[in-house]
């Protein structure tokens, strides 16, 4: 299976952790992919019209789009422990969290691009609406951070380590661990995971 990849994407890392996770990494190729805001890589429309990464092209040809998606597709393809639970409570949460984190890495990569804009251009508004709904999604987190860390590990987990850890890539200087000490415990065990370790973001 071919991968198209950025060492920089945080939704690639979700995709990869999960890779790794489901025992499928060594089955794919990964094909540096630049996809930019403002240059959109024509190379990549017969994989994926949208134009984004991941886009996964499978052994048929056939391609799919979407790190939930993706993720999801190769979960089927393991006899383990599922990281999407099948049905009841389990799949429900897990699915909330997963939509919590992706929900944060959208929030990042919007606030990540206005920040890039010249400073005349750069809206102020916009980033303090940003800030705002991390921080409420950062508090939300540290309330449910006990049952993070005793829960089963599913695609949810995945998620939200993967925002967190786009926060500490991208956003040093912010202080999310300040008054959060239980989600930082949590996330500080997730980064020690074989797989988080594996898939580590680089600007290359």
């Amino acid at each position: 299976m071919k991968l198209h990849w950025s060492p920089r994407s945080p939704f690639v890392r979700k995709v990869m952790i999960t890779a790794h996770e489901c025992g499928v990494a060594d089955r794919l190729e990964c094909v540096r992919t630049v996809v930019a805001a403002t240059t959109p890589c024509l190379d990549l429309i017969p994989d994926n019209p949208l134009i984004k990464l991941p886009t996964l092209v499978r052994d048929d040809g056939t391609s799919l789009y979407d790190s939930a998606v993706i993720c999801e597709y190769f979960d089927s393809l393991h006899h383990g422990k599922k990281l999407f639970p099948a049905d009841g409570e389990a799949r429900w949460i897990a699915l909330r969290r997963q939509a919590l984190g992706d929900g944060m890495l959208d929030t990042l990569l919007l606030w990540l691009g206005e920040r890039n804009r010249a400073e005349e251009l750069r809206s102020e508004p916009h980033i303090a609406a940003y800030r705002v709904k991390t921080t409420s999604s950062l508090d939300a987190l540290e309330r449910e951070a006990a049952d993070l860390a005793t829960s089963d590990f599913t695609i949810g987990h995945i998620a939200i380590g993967c925002a967190l850890g786009y926060l500490d890539f991208r956003f040093p200087a912010e202080p999310w661990r300040n008054g959060r000490p239980a989600l930082a415990e949590w996330h500080q065990a997730f980064e020690s995971r074989p797989s988080a370790l594996a898939v580590v973001p680089s600007e290359g």
